[in-house]
């Protein structure tokens, strides 16, 4: 007989007028300055699928490509943008400044453009760098495309883990999966990169541009806006990574995927490192997860860790 699997421990309660009505269970890890860990709950050496939070190892692989990339443009291919104006007018002009048409774009259409989903920086970012290299353009997003190996060997670089699966991102391009320790490793590694390298590089224009990794009221935007030398961000299925300038690093995921408990969890573990968080309402409303009743606000998820 098999050994029974542990229950991963609750990261964040779901609490309706004063009663708790649900859980969001999950792993985390915690790094510190010296890349020691700090902090582990669950199962933070188990792999998972990181999904977006992947998306800056892919960038700093496009840059290895030898495509030119520097400011909004780089912090568009490592973004999860909103599909705002100026996010979709930025992913246009990559695609043009290759001589590609929107249509080249695999991932799949928001309100029937490609251009609007969340990942279409990444691609646009991608197919330009096929465009650079001579490689095909029609078949980008396979494992075995030569832009993929050179991603893959990159985000292998700097989790320092073997890639433990390989699938397809909700976008259509590969995905690879590492453990949350190997996540915050490769996130501590960006922004302790040397200067001018591709990780550094990939750190310091999504620090200086955050508007353009997420979005106006979004999380990772507003945080790196606020904390100086931070580098935030999110994935699908309740994934989180972030890394501070002194090389201390965190990364979690909810194991139900619930999106609605990475705020709240994300906060507490920030409050724990002591990073100072401005009293901004957008910012206190992008970490929230309020539940409603009626016409009003009657409870929370709030963190557990």
């Amino acid at each position: 007989m098999s050994a029974p699997t542990a229950v991963p421990p609750v990261l964040a309660e779901v609490v309706r007028s004063g009663f708790v009505e649900g859980r969001h269970r999950g792993s985390l890890v915690v790094l510190a300055p010296d890349g020691s860990v700090a902090r582990a709950l669950g199962e933070p050496d188990a792999p998972v699928f990181p999904r977006s939070s992947n998306k800056p190892m892919q960038a700093a692989g496009v840059l290895r490509s030898g495509l030119a990339l520097e400011g909004e443009r780089l912090a568009l291919a490592a973004a999860s943008h909103a599909g705002e104006d100026f996010h979709r007018e930025l992913a246009l002009r990559m695609l043009r400044d290759a001589g590609l048409p929107e249509d080249a774009l695999h991932c799949p259409p928001v309100e029937g453009r490609r251009i609007a989903m969340n990942c279409s920086g990444k691609h646009a970012a991608m197919l330009a760098a096929c465009v650079r290299n001579g490689w095909p353009v029609a078949t980008y997003t396979d494992p075995d495309h030569p832009l993929q190996a050179l991603i893959r060997e990159t985000a292998e670089a700097a989790t320092g883990e073997p890639v433990a699966a390989t699938g397809v991102d909700g976008c259509g391009a590969p995905l690879f999966a590492f453990s949350l320790t190997g996540l915050a490793r490769a996130f501590r590694a960006f922004v302790l990169a040397e200067p001018g390298s591709p990780e550094r590089r990939v750190a310091d224009a999504m620090r200086a541009h955050p508007e353009y990794v997420g979005g106006t009221l979004r999380a990772d935007s507003l945080l790196m806006r606020a904390v100086p030398g931070l580098l935030s961000k999110a994935g699908a299925e309740g994934v989180q990574a972030v890394a501070l300038a002194d090389g201390r690093a965190l990364a979690f995921k909810v194991e139900d995927g619930a999106a609605r408990a990475r705020g709240p969890v994300l906060a507490s573990l920030l409050r724990s490192l002591d990073v100072p968080l401005p009293e901004s309402a957008e910012l206190r409303a992008s970490l929230r997860s309020d539940l409603e009743g009626g016409d009003g606000v009657v409870g929370e998820v709030r963190s557990a860790v």
